[in-house]
């Protein structure tokens, strides 16, 4: 009998995971994808959403278009999962897992944070980027002040793109002057992989007279416009834009995969401690960025190891963190992070660009995940 691969998550590790054991194994393995919504889109997609230049139904892809062989998507929520016996419950039925992948990213704790639902915003969802892209137009004077609400988050160049796109929208509307943007977070510098990489932030940032302020948590976004730090200090906002805190998801917690609040795994081979069960994506413990590029490589490499464990074969080489990150800086340019966290002694990156190069470059990325992840 075939042997059955449970994935649950269908975003850039699980989609690439099905696509992968489609192509290798389709003869030997039925897969089984999972995920609560009924379809994708892109991290990246959402600043188009808040700045108007996409509607939210134009970025959405329908899991309904998946059409691989030996794959059925469902959509249906995970209710509990036992990684001892393989065994996944959901609102539609219950799963016995030969091999389960545990893809189900890092949902947003808007809870965290007091006042973020009621006072602030957020472009992390389809749904906070929407809400924001019908206040930003109204927006000509102020302070906006950009929240990193806690870390490790998703694609961390994202909350800078914010601050540089705003910078454009706003000088195309003429009223840049009147509006002082600020971004705060918790770490010393904007994107900490390299000293280097930060510092080209830094300078773009600063070229556009964009403050960016380390080394300080907001704990509270409050009614009369400041938000309260960590330090007892408070800054103040007209419009705050928080990224909220990231934690794996609650089916996830009560699992006992996660400890210490994300998944451990073997570096190498994405492995959790429990036989048969595999955690990749946002969702893991690896000191590296959470990011789509590098889902998406950790499901080639769960791909192989799955391969080998089915055949017989020799494991993959080992997962090394790498992967190239698309970054917006307005203009129409895009950079890109060339990054590697896990395949040397210390994690390496370097920014290239930004161009307009690039910005086809990263058009093409897009493109050609929608052909191979939805297409017949």
């Amino acid at each position: 009998m075939k042997k059955h691969v449970l994935i649950l998550g269908a975003g850039f590790a699980g989609l690439e995971l099905a696509a992968r054991l489609s192509e290798s194994l389709s003869d030997e393995v039925r897969v089984t994808l999972i995920d609560q919504n009924d379809g994708f889109s892109f991290g990246f997609s959402k600043l188009d959403v808040m700045f108007g230049r996409k509607a939210a139904a134009d970025i959405w892809l329908p899991y309904r278009d998946i059409s691989q062989r030996g794959v059925e998507f469902r959509q249906e929520s995970v209710t509990s999962i036992d990684p001892e016996s393989g065994q996944v419950t959901t609102d539609g039925g219950s799963y016995e897992a030969d091999l389960l992948a545990v893809a189900l990213g890092a949902d947003y704790d808007m809870a965290a944070t007091p006042g973020l639902e009621e006072r602030g915003f957020e472009y992390y969802s389809t749904a906070g980027a929407e809400r924001l892209s019908g206040v930003l137009p109204g927006f000509d004077s102020g302070r906006v002040l950009i929240g990193i609400l806690g870390h490790p988050f998703k694609c961390p160049p994202a909350p800078f793109e914010g601050a540089l796109l705003l910078h454009d929208q706003l000088t195309e509307r003429g009223v840049r002057e009147a509006v002082e943007i600020r971004v705060v977070g918790p770490m010393a510098a904007p994107v900490p992989v390299t000293e280097e990489v930060s510092q080209r932030f830094l300078e773009a940032l600063g070229e556009r007279d964009i403050e960016y302020i380390p080394k300080q948590h907001v704990v509270a976004v409050e009614p009369e416009g400041s938000a309260r730090l960590a330090s007892g200090e408070s800054l103040p906002y007209d419009l705050f834009i928080g990224i909220p805190v990231h934690r794996v998801p609650e089916v996830v917690e009560r699992s006992g995969l996660a400890v210490d609040g994300w998944v451990p795994v073997e570096p190498a081979n994405l492995r959790t401690r429990f036989p048969g069960v595999y955690a990749l994506g946002d969702v893991v413990a690896l000191t590296m960025a959470k990011a789509g590029v590098f889902a998406e490589a950790a499901a080639r490499v769960v791909a192989d190891d799955i391969v080998a464990e089915v055949r017989g074969g020799e494991p993959p080489a080992p997962y090394e963190g790498a992967g190239n990150c698309y970054v917006e800086f307005g203009g129409g340019l895009v950079g890109k992070v060339e990054a590697n966290f896990l395949g040397g002694p210390r994690p390496t990156a370097q920014l290239v660009g930004p161009s307009l190069e690039l910005a086809a470059e990263k058009d093409e990325f897009g493109a050609t995940r929608r052909e191979r992840w939805f297409s017949s």
